[in-house]
């Protein structure tokens, strides 16, 4: 006889339905997994042989054979443990078989039978859903996978709930999903003092999802303003949140409770590798740029960044998406981000001030900005310097705009876009628009067009730069509530585009 459940393996986002197959034969006592497991696999033999024997249930002195299938699927995790065991516990009859086809199963086993929380339970509910089957999962991944509101799911804290859930004698009860309050911005940027143009840049910044480049010395407060930069971002929307926390929850992010509508702010170090920013590594795990996804992806010290790592940002700042490809896995992963990036002048960081610049200044600061390549520094939609902080606007009170107050105008920029773009899928904000739709929404008046077109000739615009240009001023007239783009707007536009620090 041979016994059937179902789990889940994961390629990237989509978690596909694997048959676990379990014979029990004739021979030699022996206890085999096949269908390309990976270690953590093959050791579920160990993980349930001792958590049966906790239950006092003793295998059968005969061969055991679990097949994993499609056997050409890599199996990768420690998820495998649970419906294994309930494979096996139908093929010797003490559960009933047909009980669990009807459902998915995940989870890992402890030595003492208990389940232990395991990654991916968001996307393996929805594939359970797809399917029109029931998950059951370890209890504290409940919460996560019951915001899949067409599975039922069912939460268990050990095998022996499982096994006394189908046996009859006490059914497990459905999860429900976790309720997260948002998250509240603990940074305002109004303990931000002076740096007025800076404040503007990050409020166009986030009305329209364009990229930013701080270029200024230390202690002008880059890292402070990116920090508070999250707190003008509107609140993530229902699909937005479903389809970060899938990306968290494959990463194992996810806190105890599941989706939560604040906007993610990642920071990676300067000393981090390809595979860490891209994603890769065993099982091409998410990088950060997808960890960032409807959020924001802050590069301190950018310069200071391997060219390489750096190099890889730009088809993803492109094109919205990231393919992780390795010998065994073609994974692409959305990583539609805000990035934003701060960097000293020059290597010292004074290259401003002659009193405590370097003998090398100027030179060491074209040196430094140079390992940021010119492709990368292109897709910059602004580029500001960020003066140092004068003692008299430490001085004065912090009487400056909210970040509450901010944010209010930035919501209803972007509600603007939204009714422009309503029946655009591929669309959502202005750093999104190209081609035709860019110079229908975006053209400017004859003023502005004659502006544009001088800035472009002298200073060299690139075709990327100019679009990228037309964008920031589609998102300054919204933020004014005009329908059209004016002169006004193309200069501010220019202004942040032109900066001396990078150019």
């Amino acid at each position: 006889m041979v016994a059937r459940a179902f789990t889940v393996a994961f390629e990237g986002l989509e978690a596909r339905l694997v048959e676990v197959q379990c014979a029990v034969s004739p021979g030699l006592p022996a206890f085999t997994i096949v269908g390309l497991p990976d270690k953590a696999v093959s050791e579920a033999k160990e993980r349930v042989r001792a958590a049966l024997t906790a239950m006092s249930i003793a295998l059968p002195s005969r061969r055991i054979t679990i097949n994993l299938s499609p056997a050409d699927l890599p199996k990768e995790g420690s998820h495998f443990d649970l419906p294994i065991a309930l494979a096996l516990l139908a093929a010797i009859d003490i559960l009933p078989t047909e009980d669990i086809e009807d459902t998915v199963s995940l989870g890992e086993l402890s030595l003492d039978g208990s389940l232990v929380g395991v990654t991916g339970a968001l996307p393996a509910a929805l594939a359970a859903a797809a399917e029109k089957l029931d998950l059951i999962c370890p209890k504290s991944c409940g919460a996560e996978a019951a915001w899949v509101g067409d599975a039922r799911v069912l939460g268990a804290a050990s095998l022996a709930e499982v096994v006394r859930h189908y046996s009859g004698q006490s059914p497990l009860p459905e999860a429900r999903p976790g309720i997260i309050a948002d998250d509240q911005n603990a940074f305002d940027l109004r303990d931000v003092k002076g740096q007025e143009r800076a404040k503007r840049a990050l409020e166009i910044a986030a009305a329209g999802q364009h990229h930013l480049l701080m270029v200024g010395p230390p202690g002008s407060g880059k890292s402070m303003m990116a920090q508070r930069l999250s707190g003008l971002l509107p609140p993530l929307s229902a699909t937005e949140a479903l389809e970060t926390s899938m990306i968290h929850s494959i990463a194992g992010l996810l806190e105890e409770g599941g989706i939560s509508r604040t906007r993610p702010f990642r920071r990676p170090h300067h000393t981090a590798s390809v595979p860490s920013i891209v994603g890769g590594g065993r099982g091409a795990k998410p990088g950060e740029i997808s960890l960032a996804h409807n959020g924001v992806l802050f590069l301190d010290e950018l310069p200071e960044f391997p060219r390489v790592v750096l190099e890889t940002l730009r088809q993803p700042i492109e094109t919205g998406d990231v393919m992780v490809s390795r010998a065994n896995a073609h994974v692409r992963y959305p990583a539609r981000f805000l990035l934003v990036a701060a960097a000293n002048p020059c290597r010292c960081g004074h290259m401003s001030d002659a009193s405590q610049a370097c003998s090398r200044a100027p030179n060491c600061g074209a040196d430094y900005m140079g390992r940021i390549s010119g492709p990368l520094l292109d897709r910059f939609d602004m580029r500001i310097e960020v003066p140092p902080v004068t003692f008299q606007d430490l001085d004065l009170p912090a009487n400056g705009e909210s970040s509450a107050a901010i944010a209010e105008r930035v919501t209803q920029a972007r509600e603007l876009q939204g009714e422009r773009y309503n029946d655009r899928a591929d669309v959502t904000v202005n750093a999104d628009v190209e081609g035709e739709l860019l110079e229908k929404v975006a053209q400017p008046d004859a003023e502005g067009r004659e502006m544009m077109t001088r800035a472009a000739d002298r200073f060299g615009l690139t075709a990327r730069g100019f679009h990228r240009v037309l964008r920031v001023a589609r998102t300054i007239a919204d933020l004014d509530g005009s329908d059209a783009v004016t002169r006004t707007h193309v200069g501010e536009a220019l202004g942040f585009r032109m900066s001396t620090a990078t150019c």
